[in-house]
């Protein structure tokens, strides 16, 4: 673990991945998906099935930040995402159905510890929304947060879906900070590799008690949940 004393003095700045950090992905998807799914009559696991919507989402978004032919915008790549997984599932849809899936995301619902524990720690940093989602969806997305942020910013900015580290000195730039002054929260291994490989200080929300993995870039704190990271920093 990191000094806790000199990250209180040198980060200004909390990052915080939006899906499957601050609110639940997984499982408010998996309720919408749920209904769904059981008025198409299909018999499987709506958890997988959104586990297989979120696998195709990311690795579709990897694909369009590696190809470097322009930044497509994620509401786009969750579209095709949905309707693939729906034609895996051998599940017949319209677009409107795929859009409506998709919109849902405009409506996660954060984890419960979440409002309190961003509240002690909005006395003593900046606390900002860094996300692969598009401005529109974010700013749709703000009522359902509990908590307001200081600043919420799109990897639009930047033209390239996280981990590229262009979205993470973006950021910095908008910031007006340092990327060193920056700490990077995120739930998901890969952001936080980013982020350290972009020069930011990072935080592993580990609420799956996964391993991190091996990697030059490993995180400044591992915690459990927002909470932890509060006791740590506020």
């Amino acid at each position: 673990m990191a000094d806790i004393d000199l990250l209180k003095r040198e980060v200004k700045a909390l990052t915080f991945d939006q899906y499957g950090t601050i609110v639940d992905m997984q499982g408010c998807l998996t309720k919408v998906a749920e209904q769904y799914l059981k008025e198409k009559g299909w018999e499987g696991d709506a958890h997988r099935f959104v586990t297989w919507w979120r696998r195709t989402h990311f690795e579709n978004s990897m694909i369009d930040s590696l190809c470097n032919r322009g930044h497509t915008p994620y509401r786009e790549i969750g579209h095709r995402a949905v309707s693939f997984t729906l034609d895996r599932a051998g599940i017949k849809h319209t677009s409107a159905e795929v859009q409506m899936l998709v919109s849902e995301i405009e409506k996660l619902t954060p984890f419960p510890e979440v409002p309190e524990a961003l509240q002690r720690l909005a006395g003593s940093y900046k606390l900002v929304i860094l996300s692969n989602g598009d401005r529109d969806m974010l700013d749709a997305a703000k009522p359902y947060l509990g908590h307001t942020f200081d600043a919420t910013v799109s990897v639009q900015e930047a033209g390239y879906f996280k981990p590229h580290r262009k979205t993470y000195e973006k950021t910095a730039e908008i910031l007006d900070l340092s990327v060193i002054q920056c700490m990077h929260v995120a739930n998901h291994a890969f952001d936080c590799v980013g982020a350290k490989a972009a020069g930011m200080r990072t935080a592993f929300i580990d609420r799956r008690k996964r391993p991190f993995g091996e990697t030059p870039h490993e995180p400044d704190l591992i915690v459990s949940n927002i909470t932890e990271l509060a006791d740590l920093l506020s």
